[in-house]
């Protein structure tokens, strides 16, 4: 119902058909994403209060979690829908949720004006404030972000700083999360109408700012960016990538993993490889797929997330939990090659654990996921 004009979901656009899933195919959806090795996931939805309420939302979740599929299961939902009020905030946080993600698209207040200029969105303030209602429900752990392109970047940057340092001022909390994505090419928009475009250069650039300014934070990077881009920012303060995603309405149930369905799109994906491509592209970089979702099934989360971070201390439970999480992935679903880089990574890293109760205990699991013995173990 909103007329973003970078968007094409925007109500004016009448080439793109709407749909609803029903909670059957939200189910196949989620069979679909846990028989790639995918633990956790984002609803996205569209602001439409009578279609799409928060009620339907909040029922998504429920199905979301009751899916058991062979050794497949989502832990942790992550959600991104309009903003909304304090009321709807305590109910997605009673319901389970991972992080609340909105983004800004612009705090140039101006531009937001009239980049939204029809539909709730339109009003700024709201929008802008929403992570402080989130935070008043109960939510302690926010997903922020810019669309890079839409005004210039620098002023983006410091907005986005700020905020950050905002929420952290008055809550107690900064963001869990930053993701950076850029404009994208989609039905019936064309990025090149938009003059604040960023290189390469540049976009790298803010990344490693945005790493030595909020050092605590995750930052993503998604599949809107190329495999190029995606593993040069890698290097510098990237910290969460996704794979084999798509943005289609039901992209996922019923399709090959070179099927791709375009009629609903959001925007064009640059990264199509499958998830298991992804995951043995970061294990040849030297890095380690983490499926972990331990800190928030361990009440970890907001300011008890936060202390741990800074003072690194946070490593004692990722470093565990990274390797048993690969594991699971790696038994489950691996191709025959990720299982072999995969494995020599879990027997080299398990080496650098403090030769403590902690190995012993993250030893004797991933022994256990070898041989189908199953306890959801974590640190």
């Amino acid at each position: 119902m909103n007329g973003c004009v970078y968007c094409p979901y925007h109500h004016q656009n009448k080439t793109i058909p709407r749909k609803k899933l029903t909670q059957e195919e939200v189910r196949a959806e989620v069979i679909a994403l846990q028989d790639m090795g995918h633990k956790r996931l984002a609803i996205e939805a569209g602001e439409d209060p009578v279609n799409n309420p928060l009620e339907y939302i909040l029922e998504c979740i429920k199905t979301i979690y009751s899916v058991h599929h062979k050794n497949g299961d989502i832990r942790r939902v992550n959600v991104n829908i309009a903003a909304t009020t304090v009321e709807n905030y305590r109910k997605l946080k009673d319901a389970g949720i991972g992080t609340y993600i909105l983004f800004q698209e612009t705090y140039h207040k101006e531009s937001y004006e009239q980049l939204h200029p029809t539909g709730p969105k339109h009003n700024y303030a709201y929008h802008t404030e929403a992570m402080d209602r989130a935070m008043e429900g109960g939510i302690d752990d926010v997903g922020l972000g810019v669309l890079f392109g839409l005004e210039l970047y620098k002023y983006e940057f410091a907005g986005l700083l700020m905020h950050a340092e905002h929420l952290e001022a008055v809550h107690g909390v900064g963001p869990h999360t930053i993701s950076v994505p850029r404009l994208k090419k989609a039905d019936d928009i064309d990025p090149d109408q938009f003059d604040n475009g960023i290189d390469d250069d540049t976009f790298a650039k803010i990344t490693a700012c945005i790493r030595l300014a909020v050092p605590y934070t995750g930052i993503i990077i998604s599949t809107r960016e190329n495999e190029q881009v995606r593993s040069r920012l890698l290097h510098l303060g990237v910290s969460q990538v996704s794979g084999g995603s798509r943005t289609s309405v039901g992209g996922y149930a019923g399709y090959s993993a070179e099927e791709r369905p375009h009629d609903t799109e959001q925007f064009d994906v640059s990264d199509q490889r499958s998830l298991d491509e992804v995951v043995q592209w970061l294990m040849e970089n030297g890095h380690i797929p983490s499926f972990c979702t331990a800190c928030y099934r361990e009440g970890r989360t907001g300011d008890r997330f936060m202390s741990l971070c800074k003072n690194g201390q946070i490593l004692n439970c990722c470093h565990p939990n990274a390797l048993m999480t690969l594991s699971e992935y790696l038994e489950d679903y691996a191709s025959d090659s990720a299982k072999e880089i995969g494995y020599k990574m879990v027997e080299e890293e398990l080496k650098r654990i403090p030769k403590d109760k902690v190995r012993a205990i993250a030893e004797q699991n991933i022994q256990d996921i070898k041989n189908s013995n199953r306890r959801d173990f974590r640190f």
